[in-house]
């Protein structure tokens, strides 16, 4: 890939004193980790709307399906205002390449899910969305978003950058070849990785391509593009990853030494039973795919999906 990865993220989170009360939400594994791999396009829909800092707090009132932003002391609504500054932002957004957004939690303007919407009476229920999310949701469906808070979970951490980094080489695809045969080489390498999130995604996309020449491209690409990411969002836990590995094991079946196939399926069965992390057996079959130089798995995003430095793959 490029160097470039673009992501939006809400200012606060690398440490814009922008929130209601003056300050900051910055988060150190995205500023000084992620940071390294990935170019931030900050964003705060309230002061670049206009409002100052500091200022009233806000929060979400009415039905979570289509609920009004409006300011806790005061009441003053800003929902129109809102959603006319978002469309002008999205509007601008569309030229900037991005391959992710990740949105600060909670936030009536920013938070991407379990926000809290406020009834008439003053219940309030976590099943909202900020406005300037639902609008970003609305406008790219198919770009990798997260809230910070859940980004915590090592499990969702590496979901979301393994989407990142899935959607930047897919837009690669795109500028670069976009061609029926491209397609195929683009689904041969992202097979395994697509394996380990989701069998039936795997088996439809794999008949989607092989049937491809019976439909315009573009429209193969669009639903192409569609199931993978949809495929992707869910988690490759443990059982998952295990039939990976064991099938690829079953590619070193002539090369491997009784005693180098012992250690493999060992390790393997380590991984399966929570001793060891994903790290563990990977590195071994990254040894063995340099070793015997195995073509088809030399290519395969799985086993290289993103930078080793980010340790996402090294958690129990």
């Amino acid at each position: 890939m490029s160097d470039t990865i673009k992501l939006g993220i809400s200012s606060c989170l690398l440490g814009e004193k922008v929130r209601y009360d003056g300050g900051h939400k910055q988060d150190h594994y995205l500023t000084d980790t992620l940071g390294r791999y990935v170019e931030w396009l900050p964003v705060c829909p309230e002061v670049e709307y206009g409002l100052p800092v500091p200022r009233e707090a806000m929060h979400l009132v009415g039905s979570p399906d289509g609920p009004r932003l409006v300011t806790i002391r005061t009441g003053t609504d800003h929902t129109q205002g809102m959603k006319e500054w978002a469309q002008k932002k999205l509007d601008a957004l569309e030229n900037e390449d991005l391959c992710g957004f990740i949105f600060k939690s909670r936030s009536p303007s920013s938070g991407y899910s379990g926000v809290k919407v406020y009834s008439p009476s003053g219940m309030s229920a976590r099943k909202g969305i900020g406005i300037f999310a639902g609008a970003f949701v609305r406008r790219f469906p198919l770009i990798p978003l997260e809230d910070e808070g859940r980004l915590h979970a090592p499990e969702l951490r590496e979901n979301f950058i393994e989407r990142v980094f899935v959607f930047k080489r897919w837009k690669e695809f795109i500028t670069n070849d976009g061609t029926a045969g491209g397609l195929v080489s683009f689904h041969t390498d992202i097979k395994l990785l697509l394996m380990s999130h989701s069998q039936k995604h795997y088996s439809l996309l794999g008949r989607m391509v092989a049937g491809e020449k019976r439909r315009k491209l573009r429209e193969v690409r669009d639903r192409y593009i569609s199931l993978l990411m949809d495929g992707l969002r869910l988690i490759a836990t443990v059982k998952k990853n295990t039939n990976v590995l064991m099938h690829i094991a079953g590619y070193f079946k002539k090369e491997l030494t009784p005693a180098e196939k012992a250690e493999l399926l060992k390790t393997i069965e380590t991984y399966h039973k929570g001793l060891v992390p994903l790290i563990a057996p990977l590195t071994l079959i990254n040894h063995y795919v340099r070793l015997y130089d195995e073509p088809y798995l030399k290519r395969q995003y799985y086993l290289n999906p993103h930078p080793l430095e980010l340790m996402l793959r090294n958690h129990i």
